[in-house]
């Protein structure tokens, strides 16, 4: 009998391999002239049993027989058989047998059949293994990678070739770094090192996995490895499950940019700071430039007129790039056909995937579009800004250094950050416009100070508050008072906003209204006081449950005080108020330790006047309480800066408010609460510039007066008024000599304009009456009311006066 030959695995899992499968041969009768060890291990025939014997009578049951005939048939048309067939043990069961049968050739030219048979059940287990591992390598979408000990790649399944790109046979024998870009690849290999090292496996370790051939396109992974061992312990290598999860990873990255800019955008009520805002958390994670472009109006604070799409201001642009065509600041005008202008129109976002630069992106000149095709920018994104119904602008996303395209899920991310930061930039914007309507309210409630007074020189700050709150209710006012003297007021009005600003007018306008009346400082006080209860059972009567209004004109504190630069003479009275300092020439700065007075509105508590003289030159400083507690509420600290910024006496007054909110505010920070200080510096008027004269109450009284206002009008060189202010002092003498007690003082002040004075000691009010024609007097006020430009009465304890006012002509 000739060699057979046959082909048998070399899998040492395989049941048909040598050494694991039972092998017989027959010869062409169907005789067994060949029997192995194995095949007696299997079935309990000895060699010397089977051999000469035809097999069909030796190891096939009489009820099987006719199966195994048909089988044989088959196998001897087709020249081989596998499959399954019941045989004998020797000890008389039935054993299901997997066979494999091969006709082969001898050297004679007779035929035989080689058949080697293992055990049905390790057949089929070994098949499904091997159908499993088919699958893996042929079907299975998840990607498998072989590695041997020396960490090349043996073998790839069909799901990498597929998602690489690289024929399953090209990367075998080779290294991944061969095939992935350099930052990738040696994570890679470090992994698959420590899991060949240590035997620790690796689940689901996500990491970057872009392609040598395709470095731009982003591709990440999640990777699953073990060691490999036969079964005696010797490592065989590394094999790795790959899945592609780079949708799964863009849709996290996509969802955390959200979040992250969520928290980013909206931290402030500043319109061009949101703005930047929206622009910085968009180039984190979703492009690489970013403009956010508003309609003008909108950067004002106002309203954008439905409908209209004007010419944009570029609000922020990041990163910063000087390339860019338009910086922030700069106008940005469309052109109908561009991609911004369609979004604004259609109020939807316009995604161009795949975008060469063109002259219709903007309205560009040809120099800004060479500049702008530097930059490389090949996608493109515009978002309109659309908020309560209203266009605000565009937003617009680019790529140029990340070579992937936008696609549909960018623009409905970009879409949703950017619906959010269109309401902030609204909540901005319309906060902006309420602040703006009250700080244009304040200022125009604040006063304009005059420069030239006789008393004082002047010299202020009003810083309103920042943040959230708003403007507040501080306000200063300088009033000029009958005799050359001048009023200075502070006040605050607690809280912020329009309503702050609204209380503080009217409290303002009742100090000038009082002022007026020239009463003295701890009445002004206290008359201011019980208006404020009037104001507030008012507004109580008006609030609806909204009691802050009310609670904003409670609160409110003033300090007022009145100099006289005649006598150097200055009162003061405060209702709550922080005290002012007084700093003399000679460098002394003190705190004037007048009463504080309870704040107005509280009703039932009395005010009290504080009197002293001040010398020439001497600093009085008036300031809110948001200017001690500034920088970080320590007052104390606050105040020996200001005693510091208020010793040089002599310096030009701009500079020495300057030199107090550079020492008591923080650098580049505005303060929490409004800011009002008021320095003036004393002056006194020369004695050639004031007469003063008593007089007794007689009859002659009245020519005396013409006498000595002749002579002094005549010595200061206004002889063209000595003829109307001598019929205005003999007018005023002789009513007092009528009407009065007590002597008389005529006085005459010297200013920029002149200043009659005739006092008494009476309180009775002179009456400004018109005469009928048939009465013999009563025409003497009326005289002095037609020939001065103003003209009143005040009061002090010990009489009144009344004074006339006559404009110079400048020398």
């Amino acid at each position: 009998m000739g060699t057979p030959s046959m082909h048998f695995s070399e899998s040492p899992e395989d049941p048909f391999a040598l050494g694991r499968g039972a092998s017989a041969v027959l010869d062409d009768r169907g005789t067994v002239v060949g029997w192995s060890v194995r095949a007696q291990e299997l079935l309990g025939y000895p060699a010397g049993k089977v051999l000469g014997r035809a097999w069909q009578d030796l190891l096939v049951d009489a009820c099987d027989l006719a199966v195994v005939r048909s089988v044989v048939v088959d196998a001897v048309k087709a020249g081989g058989w596998f499959g399954v067939l019941p045989v004998l043990h020797r000890d008389g069961h039935r054993a299901e047998m997997a066979f494999r049968a091969r006709a082969v050739t001898r050297e004679g030219g007779g035929q035989e059949w080689l058949l080697v048979g293992a055990p049905a059940a390790e057949v089929i287990a070994w098949q499904r293994d091997r159908a499993l591992l088919d699958g893996l390598y042929r079907r299975s979408p998840i990607g498998l990678v072989t590695y041997d000990p020396d960490r090349r790649i043996i073998r790839v399944n069909r799901a990498v070739e597929k998602a690489s790109g690289v024929p399953a046979e090209a990367p075998v024998g080779h290294r991944s770094r061969e095939f992935m870009v350099d930052e990738d690849a040696g994570p890679a290999d470090e992994r698959v090192r420590h899991v060949l090292e240590t035997g620790e496996p690796l689940i689901f370790t996500e990491q970057s996995a872009r392609a040598r051939h395709d470095p731009g396109r982003e591709r990440i992974v999640s990777v699953s490895a073990f060691r490999m061992e036969d079964p005696s312990g010797r490592v065989l290598g590394v094999a790795e499950t790959i899945e592609d999860v780079t949708e799964r990873y863009r849709a996290q990255r996509r969802l955390a940019l959200l979040n992250k800019a969520s928290a980013r955008i909206g931290t402030s009520l500043d319109v061009t700071q949101t703005a930047r805002e929206l622009a910085g958390a968009v180039v984190h994670g979703l492009a690489d430039h970013c403009s956010v472009d508003l309609l003008e109006p909108v950067t004002l604070g106002e309203e954008p007129v439905p409908g209209a799409v004007g010419p944009l201001l570029r609000a922020a642009l990041a990163p910063p790039e000087p390339r860019v065509p338009y910086q922030e600041g700069e106008v940005v005008p469309l052109l109908p056909e561009s991609p911004q202008a369609r979004c604004l129109a259609e109020r939807r976002p316009i995604l161009e995937g795949l975008l060469s630069l063109r002259p219709e992106w903007y309205a560009m000149d040809r120099r800004r579009i060479e500049i702008a095709s530097g930059l490389g920018v090949h996608s493109l994104i515009a978002v309109p800004l659309v908020a309560r119904g209203l266009v605000l602008g565009v937003v617009s996303l680019w790529r140029s250094r990340n070579p992937e395209p936008f696609e549909h899920d960018d623009a409905a991310v970009a879409e949703e950050l950017t619906s959010r930061a269109a309401v902030c930039i609204d909540n901005a914007r319309r906060f902006t416009q309420q602040q703006s309507a009250a700080l244009t309210l304040q200022r125009s409630l604040l006063p304009s100070v005059a420069s030239d007074l006789p008393a004082v020189e002047v010299a202020c700050r009003y810083l309103p508050a920042s943040g959230e709150p708003g403007i507040g209710g501080d306000w200063f006012d300088v009033i000029p008072l009958s005799g050359a003297r001048v009023a200075l007021v502070v006040g605050d009005v607690v809280g912020h906003g329009i309503h702050a600003a609204a209380s503080m007018g009217r409290l303002r306008a009742s100090v000038r209204t009082l002022a007026s009346l020239d009463l003295e400082p701890d009445e002004v006080v206290a008359r201011l006081d019980d208006l404020v209860s009037l104001l507030a059972t008012e507004q109580e009567a008006n609030a609806d449950g909204n009691h802050s209004a009310i609670e904003q004109v409670l609160g409110a504190t003033c300090l007022y005080a009145v100099y006289d630069p005649v006598s150097r003479h200055c009162s003061l009275a405060r209702a709550g108020h922080p005290a002012p300092l007084v700093s003399t020439p000679d460098g002394e700065v003190t705190v004037l330790e007048l009463p504080a007075g309870p704040p107005l509105g509280l009703g039932g508590l009395p005010f009290e006047t504080y009197d002293l003289d001040l010398p020439e030159g001497t600093l009085l400083t008036l300031y809110t309480n948001g200017l001690l507690e500034a920088r970080n509420g320590d007052v104390d600290a606050a105040l020996m800066d200001l005693h510091a910024c208020l010793t040089h006496t002599t310096d030009p007054l701009d500079q020495t408010c300057h030199a107090v909110v550079e020492a008591l505010l923080p650098k580049g920070h505005l303060p929490t609460d409004d800011v009002a200080l008021l320095i003036a510096r004393t002056r006194v008027l020369r004695p050639q510039d004031v007469a003063s004269w008593q007089l007794p109450l007689e009859a002659t009284s009245a020519a005396r007066a013409r006498e000595l206002t002749t002579a002094t009008l005549t010595e200061w060189g206004l002889p063209d008024l000595a003829f109307t202010t001598e019929l205005v002092a003999s007018e005023l003498v002789t009513n007092a000599y009528r009407y009065a007690a007590g002597p008389v003082v005529l006085r005459l002040i010297r200013t920029h304009c002149l200043i009659c004075e005739v006092s008494d000691t009476s309180h009775t009010a002179p009456h400004l009456r018109r005469a009928r024609s048939t009465d013999e007097g009563g025409r003497g006020l009326f005289l002095v009311a037609q020939l001065t430009e103003r003209w009143g009465t005040r009061y002090a304890h010990d009489g009144k006066t009344v004074w006339t006012e006559q404009p110079l002509t400048p020398a």
